[in-house]
């Protein structure tokens, strides 16, 4: 007899909202969990990052306060310690939804310990083995450490650590110039770290459109954030040495490393359970069911996009299946993804290389911020609307660099999701004035040739005729 419905190892996004779900609709759920009640989004990533980013962002207000008339006292300085006291104090404000006591409250039996598999559908967790006919795997990811030698020695700081110094790094080595490397190396910088950002590709942001990552290069370079890109750390020496290959020395108060990450896998038994993986993860189909079909796995564990909002939408998938029987599967092409620095970068769907790559004859539609007149009105014209359509109008893909981008890209992800088209976008109302307006106007910006075009202008001469 099992003595649970579902048991989900792994109490981050996926795993507490599947708990969540099935606990509430009736299910005997049990969910198993070692560390830290969230995972790693409220605890080491989303939460304190954001927490830091917004008062690096307060930081960066004051110092450029004078452009707009307003004079700031003299001796503006950055306490470190409170900013830090900020971070922990949000992790404390969002915990109690996460809390142990919460799921218990749900009915949902909590075991603060770690379980592997023994069996096909058993776990063994603090001495106890547990029975459940269906399982679900959400342990999430954590930092990669690069192969540089003597790196690993030197403990670098990752996402787990850097938001538990209470001082600034005189200087910080920021390994890594992906969506992580470029938020927390902008952010330290607007609270007056030394940072110098090192990446291997030869450009930053290298999944992103390139001229949104321009725009954030720009940023960073203007914060004050040296910015090394295409270069090959060839060892790290202590205390905080990074030496290139061309035998430059980078010496640094403290290193940083943001250079992908790896699925936590280890030790969960599967191989008992007859469920495969690789480096990347689990290896699961389209309805996230590993080669144990009663085994699913979610979120970043699952090797996909390792996004929070994507362990979420993974949940909901999971309860659809499971409790419903709804064959819904996990299709990626309108999840949106978002780099928070300044400007944010936002984007959905396919970029012009990818619909290029696939052989879209694609339509691209652009607007620049600095025709934005929000943007004029607060100091922040750096920015972008572009909009990738197929040769229908059909909206495929949408990246908007701008202030608060993350905000706006809900509109084009619908979009994208429902397959509409550049006429029904640009002839969406927009509250004015709002830098959403961007993409409405490039959306009717594709249209300006044939809306203007002499052709149109004898039609509209004779219509005008027209009685009305």
């Amino acid at each position: 007899m099992n003595d649970f419905d579902i048991g989900v190892i792994g109490a981050g996004s996926a795993g507490l909202s599947l708990a969540a779900g099935a606990a509430q609709l009736g299910l005997k759920v049990a969910l198993f969990e070692a560390r830290e009640m969230g995972g790693d989004c409220l605890n080491h990533g989303c939460v304190p990052s954001k927490a830091l980013i917004a008062a690096a962002h307060a930081a960066h207000a004051v110092r450029t306060a004078d452009r707009f008339g307003v004079t700031t006292p003299a001796g503006f300085t950055v306490d470190y310690a409170r900013v830090r006291a900020h971070v922990k104090a949000t992790i404390a404000a969002i915990a109690p939804h996460d809390s142990q006591e919460r799921f218990e409250g749900l009915g949902v039996t909590v075991v603060r310990a770690h379980a592997g598999f023994v069996g096909p559908r058993t776990v063994e967790a603090g001495g106890r083995r547990y029975l459940a006919r269906k399982w679900a795997i959400a342990t999430g990811s954590r930092a990669a450490i690069p192969p540089i030698p003597g790196l690993a020695e030197l403990a670098p700081l990752t996402n787990e650590t850097v938001f538990e110094l209470d001082r600034a790094p005189a200087h910080l080595a920021v390994i890594g110039g992906g969506p992580i490397g470029c938020e927390l190396a902008q952010a330290h910088a607007r609270l007056g770290t030394r940072v110098t950002l090192l990446e291997a590709a030869p450009a930053i942001l290298l999944k992103e459109d390139p001229e949104a990552a321009a725009i954030v290069r720009a940023a960073l370079v203007r914060d004050g954030v040296n910015l090394r890109e295409g270069v090959k750390i060839v060892r790290a020496e202590a205390p905080a040495t990074l030496v290139l290959e061309d035998g430059e020395r980078i010496e640094a108060s403290h290193i940083l490393v943001a250079a992908g990450r790896k699925p936590n896998i280890g030790g969960l038994g599967l191989e008992a359970a007859g469920v495969a993986a690789d480096a990347k993860g689990i290896r699961v189909d389209a309805r996230l069911r590993s080669t144990n079909k009663d085994v699913l796995a979610l979120g970043d564990c699952a090797g996909g996009l390792q996004f929070t909002h994507v362990a979420g939408w993974h949940a909901g998938i999971a309860i659809r299946n499971l409790c419903f029987k709804i064959p819904a599967k996990a299709d990626p092409r309108a999840i949106p993804r978002l780099t928070f620095t300044a400007p944010e970068i936002a984007h959905v769907g396919m970029t012009e290389a990818e619909a290029k790559a696939a052989g879209i004859d694609a339509k691209i539609a652009r607007w620049s911020l600095r025709e934005n007149d929000r943007a004029q009105a607060d100091g922040a014209t750096e920015g972008m609307a572009k909009i990738v359509a197929d040769p229908r109008g059909r909206v495929i893909g949408a990246t908007l660099a701008a202030p608060r981008a993350g905000e706006m890209i809900g509109a084009w992800t619908i979009a994208v999701e429902k397959r509409l088209s550049l006429a029904a976008m640009a002839g969406t109302v927009v509250a004015y004035p709002t830098m959403a307006e961007i993409g409405k106007r490039a959306a009717g910006s594709s249209f300006a040739g044939k809306l203007f075009a002499p052709r149109t202008k004898k039609l509209v001469r004779f219509l005008f005729r027209l009685p009305f």
